[in-house]
């Protein structure tokens, strides 16, 4: 899953496309070096940000969409938005696939409907608290791995209830956790194939990468890969990428490494 921001703001400078010529090229760049799905996003949800007005946010997204459609109209569109009313608007115009929401329902109560009335596969993150507030000193009062399969659960149970067939979850590397949960989580990561739903690690240049290596997310390209790869390891079945043509690498690498034989 390769990253189209829209934005202005977006924590690493490098992810943001705000001109339609860059738009087409991004997607161009997505596609030829491995990327299956485009994930775009027009609101900002790096810690501390404040989101866009919805409006702001469907104009963005629109005009990225025209741009890709035109182009790569057979393309997997993936679009990350939290608004349920951004999700009708923009697939109604455009066609989208997947619906990426941070916040799996927690800050629009119509997502879940709306996911299951267009039929959708539908990403549910978990996030603690709001980007605006989530990383100021998170904690948890129970062991993170129990927490976060309680809120799965329940969420998996009432989408499957309303008729969500395809659903995607993400742990939320980087949203209301501290490096001790991030790495908790990744090395703990296979548990949630209990859920039998695909894994989706988006670890690409976070603040757990280059803080824990005393750089920032210019240089963090190299620890990306790292994570990338075990998070692969440890079950995850999509990326979501700034650096596509690395993190297929990676995959294509564990892959071959995975099918040989253990011999001892």
């Amino acid at each position: 899953m390769g990253v189209i921001n829209v934005t202005n703001d977006s924590f690493f400078d490098g992810s943001q496309f705000r001109l339609r010529s860059r738009i087409a090229r991004r997607a161009e760049q997505i596609l030829t070096q491995g990327g299956a799905i485009i994930d775009i996003g027009a609101c900002s949800t790096r810690p501390g940000s404040i989101p866009v007005e919805e409006g702001q946010e469907i104009k963005r997204l629109a005009k990225a969409l025209s741009v890709i459609r035109k182009n790569y109209p057979e393309a997997i569109i993936s679009i990350d938005t939290f608004r349920s009313n951004v999700v009708k608007v923009i697939h109604s115009n455009f066609g989208i696939d997947i619906v990426n929401d941070i916040s799996a329902g927690e800050l629009d109560a119509q997502m879940f409907q709306t996911v299951a009335d267009l039929k959708l596969t539908y990403v549910l993150m978990h996030m603690k608290g709001t980007p605006f507030n989530m990383q100021e000193n998170p904690k948890y009062e129970n062991d993170i791995i129990k927490e976060l399969f309680g809120f799965f659960t329940l969420r998996v149970e009432k989408l499957k209830l309303m008729g969500v067939k395809d659903m995607i979850i993400d742990p939320g590397f980087g949203f209301g956790k501290n490096a001790d949960h991030n790495y908790t989580l990744l090395k703990n990561l296979e548990a949630f194939k209990i859920f039998e739903l695909p894994i989706l690690a988006g670890l690409s240049r976070k603040s757990m990468i280059y803080k824990t290596l005393g750089t920032c997310p210019s240089k963090a390209l190299n620890g990306t890969t790292i994570l990338n790869t075990i998070a692969i390891q440890n079950g995850a079945k999509i990326l979501r990428v700034h650096d596509v043509k690395e993190a297929a690498e990676v995959i294509k690498l564990t892959e071959f490494l995975n099918s040989q034989p253990n011999i001892l």
